[in-house]
């Protein structure tokens, strides 16, 4: 009888791969990329928690290079020389700087007779109200609470002389601070383009074409989000001094400048300055002017959310409130008030790098002034580009 061999072919083994759903692969092999890209960005986090002195003031330094480039760059358009430019921008800087300072110190000086008069007053009305119902705190109480401090203080005086001492430590490390941020933001200035240029060249020489391009949308976004939080600032403070001096409220210029500085950190800076002049208002000039105040603030953040961020920022920043919200919280759990302050600005800035990056394709026009175009452009038949 002939041999006939089935038309079956016999199936391959079964991998134990294959007794998976394909969800459950494409879940597993993306969670443990996900998994990878969190430890990388968490040794960056301690790595940055372990440099905060140096890393810190470099970051403070580049924000006042994207405040201080445009004007530079107006003046070497100008036919100024690049290192009269720069020293020039810094010029303009320690003087502005330097004339708020005389001027804050002026008016302290000038209201601090009528400060304490007003504050011995607001005392007596204080210590008036509170001896009464339902509070029942007398004068011998509060004497008794200092008494008790007194001790506490002289009980642990060790610590706290330890406390002044780790206070001046901070004071020299923030003179060093200074001195790395007025060495990077000259350099910044000076060579900026070089410096970003051998920065892109440690990357491989496939990625440093889009790498570029992200670095360029990223500086531009950058620059655009200190200019118009410099708009804002002012015309917050502008907005805060007018109507405290309309209220006649001691130390209008300082509260101006707690405002102008406090709107650098969105949201949560408006709502402490806020919070400071209507307390400023309440201690010296009473309720009504206290309410008044507020009223103030509010109309004040109300111009800011409703006219000058939709007119000023455009689709220079795409920021969404959530994101700027949850970036200050974020970033003042990690860092506190400096990570208030990177937050937005850190998220404005890798969201348009993100974007540019993602965007860009090879044969793209490069950006204007790139220092790696060129020799470092990859090649055009390569599939993955």
């Amino acid at each position: 009888m002939p041999n006939i061999r089935s038309a079956q072919r016999p199936r391959p083994a079964q991998r134990p791969e294959d007794s998976v759903p394909i969800g459950m692969q494409v879940a597993g092999a993306f969670s443990w990329r996900l998994l990878v890209v969190v430890a990388a960005i968490a040794v960056v986090v301690v790595l940055v928690v372990m440099l905060q002195d140096i890393v810190v003031p470099f970051l403070i330094a580049l924000i006042l290079s994207a405040l201080l480039a445009p004007m530079s760059a107006f003046l070497q358009r100008h036919r100024w020389p690049k290192w009269t430019a720069v020293l020039s921008c810094f010029l303009a800087i320690v003087v502005v700087i330097g004339g708020l300072a005389l001027i804050v110190t002026a008016q302290i000086r000038y209201d601090l007779p009528s400060l304490e008069r007003r504050l011995h007053h607001s005392v007596a009305s204080v210590q008036i109200l509170l001896a009464t119902e339902p509070f029942g705190i007398t004068a011998h109480d509060v004497n008794k609470w200092v008494s008790d401090g007194v001790s506490y203080l002289q009980a642990h005086s060790s610590t706290i002389l330890s406390g002044f001492q780790a206070a001046g430590s901070s004071a020299i490390h923030v003179v060093e601070g200074l001195f790395i941020i007025v060495f990077t933001t000259l350099f910044v200035l000076i060579d900026g383009p070089r410096i970003w240029g051998w920065v892109v060249r440690i990357f491989p020489r496939r990625a440093r074409l889009r790498l570029d391009v992200a670095g360029h949308a990223g500086w531009k976004t950058l620059t655009s989000f200190i200019r118009v939080q410099l708009v804002v600032a002012i015309t917050d403070a502008l907005g805060i001094v007018i109507g405290a001096l309309a209220l006649q409220l001691p130390l209008a210029i300082p509260i101006g400048v707690i405002v102008f500085l406090g709107a650098f950190v969105p949201v949560v800076g408006a709502i402490v300055g806020g919070i400071v002049a209507v307390a400023i208002a309440l201690v010296f000039n009473g309720w009504v002017p206290a309410l008044a105040m507020l009223g103030i603030v509010v109309l004040v953040q109300q111009l800011e959310s409703h006219v000058l961020h939709p007119f000023l920022t455009g689709s220079a920043v795409k920021v969404h409130p959530l994101g700027v919200v949850l970036g200050v919280t974020a970033g003042t759990t990690i860092a506190g008030v400096v990570g208030a302050f990177f937050a937005v600005p850190f998220i404005a800035t890798v969201n348009a790098m993100v974007t540019a990056a993602a965007a860009w394709r090879p044969g793209d026009p490069v950006p204007a002034g790139s220092t790696v175009a060129g020799s470092d452009a990859p090649d055009r038949t390569d599939p993955e580009d």
